[in-house]
């Protein structure tokens, strides 16, 4: 039986319910989310294998959702739900990251076929590392592991920021991209702190001089770039 982990985010609960249990009885293991915020805060936050889309929905969009997780999760496949049929909306769709379209209404044996077609596109992945100095990440499990083999104490969020960073190692990420990235958040007009904070402990963590830095760079006026080669 399938155990692979589904994320559903869908606003219509009857719909949501019937998609769930569907899974569900299907020997999927299904999360469900009814608002967007609700289902980009899983998505980023959690590990799944795949995610079945709205495009409408309160608290924001699936749009907005396919923008973040593009940046921030371009692993993760999507199947979109949408009561749209127009073939402009599937092309935009798939070009902005879905791998396939539902169009409502549909069979729950059709969706159980789509499921399956895309779990079974989906390449096994090679366990993901990124070494630092003193250190490596371990992009799949989101650790971080010292030389000497003990983890380090890093927050959950500190290690999906040093992450982030690492991913994109050599390149200036803005604060903008980490917000929308790792948050979620819409970034246009925020003025908020967060990612210095996260960044100052991050540095006081890994015993990193922000003045003579070995892992990670202030680019004043730009954002922050992880030093370290990646090697996936």
């Amino acid at each position: 039986m399938p155990s692979s982990r589904i994320l559903v985010i869908e606003d219509d609960a009857a719909i949501r319910r019937g998609v769930v249990d569907a899974l569900r009885a299907a020997g999927y293991d299904p999360t469900e989310a009814g608002r967007a915020d609700q289902g980009l805060q899983a998505a980023l936050e959690q590990t799944f294998d795949l995610l079945l889309l709205d495009m409408v929905l309160p608290g924001g969009s699936g749009w907005d959702i396919l923008t973040a997780l593009e940046a921030a999760r371009p692993e993760l496949p999507i199947i979109v739900l949408t009561a749209c049929g127009a073939e402009n909306q599937r092309v935009e769709g798939l070009q902005r990251g879905a791998d396939d379209y539902v169009v409502k209404p549909f069979s729950m044996r059709e969706l159980l076929a789509r499921v399956a077609a895309v779990l079974r596109r989906i390449p096994s992945r090679p366990s993901r590392s990124i070494a630092f100095e003193g250190g490596v990440i371990d992009l799949d499990n989101l650790l971080v592991v010292l030389m000497d083999g003990q983890p380090l104490d890093l927050s959950e969020k500190e290690v999906e920021v040093l992450a982030f960073l690492a991913s994109r190692a050599g390149q200036i990420v803005t604060r903008e991209q980490l917000l929308a990235g790792v948050w979620g958040l819409n970034p246009k007009g925020l003025n908020t702190r967060t990612v210095d904070m996260q960044i100052t402990r991050l540095r006081e963590k890994l015993r990193d001089d922000a003045a003579n830095p070995r892992i990670l760079k202030t680019i004043w006026g730009r954002g922050y770039q992880f030093l370290a080669a990646a090697n996936d």
